[in-house]
Order: C-alpha cells, then sequence, then structure tokens
C-alpha cells in the first residue's frame, strides 16, 4: 500500500485536502484590499497598518462559535456560521472603536468533504469582503480520532487598528450616560447549549418544524446570522463613552466590563419585550428569568453608552444601516455593576 493510502486509511485524504487548499485559496484571493501583501498561499498573512494613522494600535481577538456548529452540521448549512465568526469577531474590536482590517480562520474536523470545508470558508469570505478586511490566511486541519467523522469546529482571529488616543476603554463612561440597546438578530453565537437542550431533548422537535411563533422553522431561527455593529456605530464612535457586545454572559455579564469605578449601569427591563425565540426557550425549559439573563442576550446585541446629547444622532446611524435601538436605561452612580430595575 502506498504511503498516500496509508495517510487515507488512517483518515486524511491529501487529494481532497489539496482541492480544498485550492477553493480556499481562491475565497482568500476575493478579499484582498489595499492593505494586503504577500501572496495567497503563503505561510504567514500580511497587511499594512493604514498609513493615515498617527499612532496606531493593533487590536486583537481570537473567539469561536461554539456549539452552534452543531446545528450547522445537523441542518447541512456550512456558509452561516463563518459570516457568524467574522461578525462576531469585529463586533468585539469594535468596542474598542477599532477598524477591522485582517482576519484568520481556524477550520478543524474529520471527515469534511471539499464542498463542505469551501463552504465554512465562503462565509468567512464573505463576512471579510462586507468588511473590507482581507482574508489573510487560516489553517484547515483533518484530525480523525480527534474529532468524530463529519464533526469541525471553527474560530478565527481578527486584527483591526485603532488611534491610541481614540480607543475606548470605558474609562469615559459617567454618571448620567444612557445605555443605548442595538437589537440583536437572534441567538448570535451563544448559549446554544442550552438552546440545544430545550429545542431538542425536551421539545423533541425537528429542524424543520416551526419555533413556538417565531414564524420561523428551528433551522432558520437557531442558524439566524450574528449581526454585524460596524456600520451602524463607527459614523458616531468619537460620541460613545463606552461598548459592550453582549456575548456569553449576557447584560450583566458583558455590560459589568467596561464600567469604571463607582459607575452602575441601571437596565430598565421594561424598555423592551423580549423576542418570541427568548420567550420561547424560557417557556419551554422553564428556565428563570435571572438565568435567562446569565445565558442569553435577550435581544440585546450590543450597548453604547453614550451621554444624553449623542442618543439621536447614535439612533439615526444606525436606523440608516436598519438595526432598531432604544434606550436600555442609564449609569448611575454606585458599585461598578448591573442592575436589573423596573
Amino acid at each position: 500500500m502506498s504511503g498516500r493510502s496509508q495517510y487515507a486509511a488512517a483518515g486524511v485524504d491529501l487529494p481532497s485536502a489539496d482541492a480544498a487548499k485550492a477553493r480556499i485559496g481562491e475565497l482568500v484571493a476575493s478579499t484582498r484590499t489595499a492593505l494586503s501583501v504577500g501572496l495567497v498561499g503563503a505561510f504567514g498573512g500580511m497587511v499594512r497598518v493604514p498609513a493615515h494613522l498617527r499612532k496606531p494600535v493593533l487590536v486583537m481577538s481570537t473567539d469561536g462559535v461554539g456549539t452552534k456548529v452543531l446545528i450547522a452540521l445537523a441542518a447541512g448549512r456550512y456558509d452561516t456560521v463563518g459570516e457568524d465568526l467574522v461578525n462576531h469577531s469585529v463586533n468585539d474590536i469594535l468596542v474598542h472603536g477599532a477598524m477591522p482590517i485582517a482576519f484568520m480562520d481556524y477550520v478543524a474536523g474529520a471527515g469534511l468533504t471539499i464542498q463542505q470545508i469551501a463552504g465554512i470558508v465562503e462565509g468567512v469570505a464573505r463576512g471579510c469582503r462586507s468588511h473590507r478586511m482581507a482574508l489573510a490566511g487560516g489553517e484547515t486541519a483533518q484530525m480523525p480520532g480527534l474529532y468524530q467523522p463529519g464533526n469541525f469546529d471553527l474560530a478565527g482571529t481578527i486584527i483591526g487598528v485603532v488611534e491610541e488616543d481614540e480607543a475606548l476603554h470605558g474609562d469615559r463612561i459617567q454618571p448620567g450616560d444612557v445605555l443605548l440597546a442595538y437589537e440583536s438578530s437572534g441567538l448570535h453565537t451563544n448559549g446554544y447549549t442550552l438552546a440545544r437542550r430545550i429545542v431538542f431533548d425536551i421539545m423533541k422537535l425537528q429542524l424543520s418544524d416551526r419555533l413556538g411563533d417565531t414564524g420561523k422553522s428551528v433551522a432558520d431561527a437557531l442558524l439566524a446570522v450574528h449581526r454585524s455593529y460596524s456600520a451602524a456605530v463607527m459614523p458616531v464612535i468619537s460620541r460613545i463613552h463606552g461598548i459592550a457586545h453582549i456575548t456569553g454572559g449576557g447584560i450583566p455579564g458583558n455590560l459589568v466590563r467596561v464600567l469604571p469605578p463607582e459607575c452602575e449601569g441601571v437596565v430598565e427591563v421594561r424598555s423592551w419585550n423580549w423576542p418570541e425565540l427568548f420567550q420561547f426557550l424560557q417557556r419551554a425549559g422553564r428556565v428563570s428569568t435571572e438565568e435567562m439573563r446569565d445565558v442569553f442576550n435577550l435581544g440585546v446585541g450590543l450597548i453604547a453608552v453614550l451621554p444624553k446629547d449623542a442618543v439621536s444622532a447614535a439612533q439615526e446611524s444606525a436606523r440608516a444601516q436598519g438595526v432598531p435601538t432604544w434606550v436600555l436605561g442609564q449609569i448611575c452612580r454606585g458599585p461598578t455593576s448591573v442592575r436589573f430595575t423596573g
């Protein structure tokens, strides 16, 4: 038996891997920007730092999409989780006022087909193109034995840039500032372990079934793409004192991360109604309100903290991008914490 067929018998198909790399190369090339340097397929990806910046600081973040990949696998949809990954990462550096310039993805699995790998990376590339950001490279690893055949995980690293004296750290936040909520597009990329347990184990639903009164199938509701807030927020970034991306840990676990000492985030619970998806999950799973707040975004994907006189401009900027917003609460003097009231 040849060396190549021995490797294939062990679970790694080199010809298929080479074909996948060729397709990935085309997708990477489609995202190149004026900042791109070097060749597609090189050992390292290169991008220039924008020349107009006076004192540029790189902002980097690495994340994944969690067990949302299991929904994608079951539904046979592979491109949406790639876009989820990019949008999630863009939001994470948006918190610091950074503009994305490059992205690197990592796909690890076993027995993935060329079509599956290409679908995943196509979603990543689409997300990069929508943000005018280069997909500078990445890695696709076939690891039989570590992953069950057909399973995969997805992660990525984003690189952004911001002027050092314009970076957001939350230190500008002060009592009297307003909490402005930006609507989420669904679960985004968090809370899927609990959501899957409720939907599939407790309710015994199938992907094609209708999910409560959402008007969507289970697959469509759970695979809704994580919304990017970059276009809605960047035009008014100079007016904002702080931003919280509402991911794992929900509103209390993420808003507190940007609050300075002696600033309490007070959230008015009557300022919005939870979308039906979250109401369904609470009813069907008999989940307490406290746990819902700790696990899910509850319809709030991002919170901007800004002075009252900046709220109107921020809402208009979001409206122009089709993102609903509302005043969620305010900053009061008190212990560094998040409190729900009303």
